[in-house]
Order: structure tokens, then sequence, then C-alpha cells
């Protein structure tokens, strides 16, 4: 299946590494991730109506770069790229959106601001991590999932998940 499929369906991924566009502004990463038409003569066509613009800056506003609206987005500290890059996937207003290791490589202060945006995010749409920081999990996962070599093995609460037989004798090599 296509990317563009994936999305069209509603699903929005992310993956480990940020992926911008590091020579254009915050602003204008975000109008081209935008919902919109992709075909030639639209895009040749098209404007920002205001709507929109309001749509982009409610963006800017949920990820606390407001400030940084025109500043070039290859400028930004990691953690702002990451932001940056979840708030692209979410102009495309997916109904699950998928992240893959979201905090790597950053502070502990981007990751608490980070936990915290996926929780707002969770509020509206189903939302999927891939985390290998427990600290993390722990503080702000609702439900963990645990699979191993591409299967699930369980899921429940992170208590649940850390007395389960099977996670121990897998994970630790003890029952």
């Amino acid at each position: 299946m296509y990317e563009y499929q994936i999305v069209r369906k509603g699903v929005g991924r992310k993956f480990q590494a940020p992926s911008i566009f590091p020579s254009l502004s915050v602003m204008s990463n975000l109008e081209i991730a935008m919902k919109q038409q992709k075909g030639f003569w639209h895009i040749l066509r098209a404007k920002l109506s205001e709507g929109d613009k309001e749509h982009i800056h409610e963006m800017l506003s949920l990820i606390g770069l407001k400030k940084e609206s025109n500043r070039t987005a290859g400028t930004l500290a990691h953690g702002q790229k990451q932001w940056l890059e979840i708030a692209m996937v979410l102009m495309q207003d997916p109904e699950l959106v998928l992240l893959d290791e979201p905090i790597a490589g950053m502070t502990e202060e981007e990751e608490e601001k980070t936990g915290e945006l996926l929780r707002t995010i969770a509020k509206d749409r189903a939302v999927i991590v891939v985390e290998h920081d427990m600290d993390f999990v722990r503080k702000f996962a609702d439900k963990v999932t645990v699979m191993h070599e591409g299967t699930w093995l369980c899921d429940g609460s992170m208590e649940e998940v850390q007395q389960n037989d099977r996670v121990l004798e897998v994970y630790l090599g003890r029952r």
C-alpha cells in the first residue's frame, strides 16, 4: 500500500528520525502537510483560507512553537523538530496516529512535554506509540502491549505487564 493510501484511510505515521522540510519555515511545513487536494492544478491555484490559517495557528499553539512560526525548521532543537513532525501528521486529521520512539534523543524536559502532547492528542484520536524508555511508558501510557519477535506477548497496565510471568521469562530470563 502506498503512503498516500494509508493517509487516506485515516492513519498518520511518524518514524523515529524527524522528517521535516529543514529549509522552509515552521509554518510552511505545516501548510505543506495540510490535508488538501494535492493535484498539480490545485496546488498552482491553492490559497490558504482563514480557516486553514486558524488551523495552522492552533497546531502551532498545541506544539508550543507559535513564536517560532517564521523560523527555518532546520534551525529548531531536536525536540522541536519532533513536535513539528507530529503536528505535520496531525494536519492530515488522522483517526489513528502511529509514533515510533517519539522521545529518542530528547532531554528530560522535552520528554515531559512530548508525553503531555501525546495525552492531549489521544483525547480525540487513537495513538499508538512504540517506545523502549520504560520510565516514559510508565508515566504516560494508559495501556501497555508487549511484543516479542513480532508477536503479541501480553497487554494491560504497566504494573500488570511487569508482573506477567511470560514477560519476566522472555525479557529477564526468569519466572
